[in-house]
């Protein structure tokens, strides 16, 4: 009986407790970011842009007013001092891209900062919670370090070869700390890849830093409070240094495009240590360094994998009194460009692991492992009584044969193999500088029986917030869904990459021109879209022509509009999604420049003549093809670079006119609309309304850019059902071009149920088809099980188009008024399906949180939505009047804070403040 009386008390002090964490939130200001990042040390910005969210109980909750404060040490900051900045009570309603306007920052300032904002319910916030960020080395002469590295290549080097082989450098120095310390800070920037090492603890959990760059025209460095990882007394620092991008890993192919080469290995590192009494002592990278070679990463090449030798490992290499007496002196070495900057994107981590699905032998001393999931990064594997100098050899690939060998045509010349040379006893390696994509390892050389508890996937790539959640009633949308995700984390590499596993993983432009928008719901990906467009611009040539891979490790420029405009698409994205204007000023200049250079050089009485890559992987019309030989399927390239080129000049007004151009505004419009009548005139058959030769995607483009007359639009939208239905039996007949607009335009022009078709077959061409053949992210190719292996990627991204978007936009209802960018007023128009019973999603907008979660019941439309404080919405009810909406049970003339508008079709259009809502229309339909 006590025991029974002590549960009953235990249950009931967890239903209380359980009662008070899930009561309302109480007004708070948090999320605090500067420059888009949290916390970020070492920004080479002096006058960044600051930003904050609010939650905040009720409905209708917006600010009126903030104030900011700014200091230069935690104390002051807690006790109200803004000794750099005191902003006072400012009337506004912005939360984002604040402008620090207070002491002007010097190099190495310590920033700590917080908000509070009063709102229009008259209750002032309490501040928010501290928060923090650094400034780096803003000027050349703040480096006093030195670039260092070992111009040179060693015996088990292979550096021209065609499969590249280098070995890591390791590099160290001794240094002492004989006074009290108050702050100690490094910076670093070793290319390609680094780890760093103070006293034997790696410092940092980045993998693969810095982000790759254009290493001729800009590269990047990191920096890391390393203050509590100093000790008084003897102190030594190492970095190993990996090949990454920087030193090419391919040398004389001829069937590929060559890699640009920079160099061997390089670093530049800087550690200050300030002392209490204010001295600084400067540790940098010069010739006093040692070095090796003779490590025990022996080689190391992002295509073909890591090879380790434990045997050769150097216990206290990075510690003081380690005998560096053999190693060699570091040299001096050229830089690799004039432009050294802070990495404003976060860093490569490890994000995820995964258990193997099951480990299975296929012959003697042969196991395979299955991973359950196509993934990007590596294994990290566990031995027990290894015996010295026996290898472990690790091969990677995407899928497997009939014979459950490991499939790696696809692979191309890609090894993607790791080799671990044991020590004795037990141990545990996994690889540092290199990836993989795959989904199922080889590991032959295990010493014993490899088990799933011996191995395990590690997940590796940018350290970006999953901001979308999206799940419906349909499992093949949901299976869909769940591929792009992985697909998409799988191609972020410090930039956007075609593909994980084979050798290319290049940066191609046209992959990510609308993909970059339905990315945005499912990741914070604002700062690394940014950062990839200064690679673009890096890329473009003197002339003004652009590249279609940035950074161009592959220099293509084969001048086109449809993979080059991505450049104008993602600057757009970036505003829409998260009202960051500065990377459309900061490129116009370059932007304008190519349209310009195309114009002048292929442009012909109002149409652009030039075009290189067509509708790129439209289904063919033989699943053996990889591009389809049938005239009927094609596009003409002139359209499609026409069409392009006319929507280039509609985003360049706009940018003129976000950004105060006036005259420019103007020049863009008028030329738009010189080339609509050009375009109509070449391309319109008005004798049957079809636009060049009547494909989808020339008629769902025409459609998309607003260049079809209003008369005819019904007609046109015609003879795109008639197409899909008709000649592709109800599946999809787009390639990357015409996917990047399909499903949105289906639904603008009332084909949301054909939309819904597309997305949910399962049967070829369709995503849904990927799936149900077991993939578990996106192909490259509708095909990509029959096609040849030469271009048969299993993780690509390119195909998705606007799918993702449709998801969020459409179905689930969530969209941001693109003149209240960055979700500061919701538009919500959820397309309820015949084939759906329920979508529930919600994406965290840099505003906050918005959710719509909505299902068909007995023919009644239940939708529970939530839209972030300081934020509104216009919400599209599915509804025959007004009257038969209910709010919370009420009428919608009873609720609070929310006000019919008008009807719409058949959506009752409402407008609502922040809060909590959860609306009935009855017998919508």
């Amino acid at each position: 009986m006590v025991k029974k009386m002590l549960f009953i008390c235990c249950l009931l002090l967890a239903t209380i407790f359980t009662a008070c964490v899930r009561k309302t939130p109480e007004l708070a200001v948090q999320n605090l970011r500067c420059e888009f990042l949290s916390n970020p040390q070492g920004i080479d910005i002096a006058a960044p842009r600051l930003s904050w969210e609010i939650t905040a109980p009720g409905r209708g909750v917006m600010q009126t007013a903030y104030e900011i404060l700014v200091a230069s040490s935690a104390e002051k900051l807690k006790n109200n001092d803004g000794d750099l900045w005191n902003s006072g009570k400012i009337s506004s309603d912005s939360t984002i891209d604040v402008q620090y306007r207070g002491t002007p920052l010097q190099s190495r300032s310590d920033c700590y900062w917080k908000v509070r904002v009063w709102l229009n319910n008259k209750k002032d916030s309490v501040w928010s919670e501290p928060a923090h960020w650094s400034v780096g080395l803003l000027h050349p002469a703040d480096w006093s370090a030195k670039w260092t590295g070992l111009d040179t290549f060693f015996v088990n080097d292979s550096p021209h070869a065609v499969h590249t082989r280098l070995s890591a450098r390791y590099f160290r120095k001794n240094f002492s700390a004989d006074k009290k310390i108050k702050k100690a800070m490094v910076y670093v920037s070793g290319l390609g890849i680094y780890q760093l090492y103070i006293d034997g603890k790696k410092i940092g959990d980045e993998e693969l830093s810095p982000d790759p760059t254009q290493y001729n025209k800009r590269v990047f460095y990191n920096t890391f409070d390393v203050t509590d990882q100093i000790s008084k007394g003897d102190n030594a620092i190492g970095t190993i240094l990996g090949n990454g991008r920087f030193f090419t890993m391919r040398w004389g192919r001829s069937n590929i495009p060559p890699i640009m080469n920079f160099g061997y290995p390089k670093m530049l590192l800087q550690l200050e240590i300030t002392y209490d009494d204010g001295t600084v002592q400067k540790i940098v990278s010069d010739s006093t360094w040692k070095v090796t070679a003779n490590g025990p990463v022996l080689a190391n090449n992002e295509y073909d994998g890591e090879q380790y030798d434990a045997t050769k490992e150097m216990p206290g290499w990075s510690k003081p009194g380690f005998d560096d007496s053999k190693w060699m002196s570091a040299q001096l070495v050229q830089a690799p460009c004039n432009k050294i900057e802070a990495q404003m994107d976060p860093l490569i981590t490890v994000m995820d692991s995964i258990k193997p699905k099951s480990v299975f032998q296929i012959a003697p001393g042969k196991y395979i492992v299955d991973m359950g999931q196509n993934m990007v990064g590596w294994a990290h594997l566990k031995i027990a009584d290894g015996k010295k100098g026996d290898t472990v050899t690790m091969r990677f690939a995407e899928r497997l044969k009939p014979d459950s060998t490991l499939y790696t045509a696809n692979l191309r010349s890609a090894e993607c193999t790791d080799r671990y040379i044991m020590k004795d006893g037990d141990q545990g390696w996994e690889p540092h500088f290199t990836y993989h994509g795959f989904r199922y390892v080889e590991v032959t050389g295990y010493p014993g029986k490899l088990t799933s508890d011996d191995i395990e996937g590690k997940v590796v790539y940018d350290n970006l917030k999953t901001t979308g959640s999206f799940t419906t009633s349909n499992d093949v949308i949901n299976q869909v869904y769940h591929n792009a995700y992985w697909g998409i984390r799988g191609n972020y590499r410090g930039m956007p990459t075609d593909c994980p596993q084979r050798d290319e993983r290049m940066g191609w432009l046209g992959d990510r021109a609308v993909g970059s928008f339905g990315e945005s719901f499912i990741f914070d990906n604002n700062t690394l879209y940014a950062k990839w467009l200064q690679d673009i611009e890096d890329g473009q040539l003197e002339d003004g022509s652009l590249p279609d891979v940035a950074p161009t490790y592959w220099k293509m420029y084969t001048d086109n509009m449809t993979w080059p405009g991505t450049y104008l698409t993602v600057a757009n994205m970036l505003y829409h999604q998260f009202a960051n204007i500065k990377p459309i000023d900061k490129h116009y200049a370059s932007m304008k420049k190519w349209l310009y250079y195309m114009r002048d050089k292929y442009m012909k009485d109002g149409i652009m003549t030039k075009d290189t890559y067509g509708d790129w992987c439209m289904p063919p019309e033989d699943p053996k093809l990889i591009h389809s030989q049938d005239t009927t399927r094609i596009t003409a390239g002139a359209y499609l670079g026409t069409v392009t080129y006319y929507r280039m000049l509609e985003l360049m007004e706009g940018f003129a006119r976000l950004t105060g151009r006036t005259d420019d505004e103007k020049a863009w419009s008028d030329f738009a609309a010189q080339v609509k009548v050009a375009f109509n005139k070449k391309f319109l058959n008005p004798a049957n309304d079809q636009y060049t030769n009547n494909t989808a995607t020339a008629n769902i483009l025409a459609l998309a850019y607003h260049l079809v007359p209003d008369s005819i639009q019904s007609k046109v939208i015609g003879q795109v059902v008639h197409t899909t239905m008709t000649s592709f039996h109800g599946h999809i007949s787009t390639g990357l071009v015409g996917a990047q607009q399909l499903m949105r335009t289906l639904t603008d022009h009332g084909q949301a149920n054909l939309a819904f078709k597309l997305a949910s077959n399962t049967t070829y061409p369709s995503w849904g088809y990927m799936a149900r053949e077991g993939a578990t992210t996106t192909w490259e190719l509708w095909n990509g099980n029959t096609a040849d292996p030469a271009m048969n990627s299993g993780n690509h991204v390119m195909l998705l188009g606007d799918l993702i978007v449709w998801f969020y936009e459409d179905l689930a209802g969530i969209k941001s008024d693109s003149a209240q960018a960055g979700f500061k007023k919701v538009i919500m128009k959820p397309r309820a399906v015949d084939s759906l019973q329920f979508v529930k999603a919600s994406y965290h907008s840099i505003h906050g949180m918005i959710k719509s979660d909505w299902k068909v019941k007995d023919n009644d439309f239940d939708w529970s939505i939530a839209i972030p404080a300081n934020a509104t919405a216009e919400i599209y009810i599915p509804a025959k009047s007004a009257g038969q909406i209910t709010e919370g049970g009420k009428k919608v003339d009873d609720a609070r804070a929310v006000k019919f508008i008008r009807m719409d079709g058949n959506y009752a259009v409402l407008e609502i403040g922040s809060g909590n809502y959860h609306f009935v229309s009855k017998e919508f339909k």
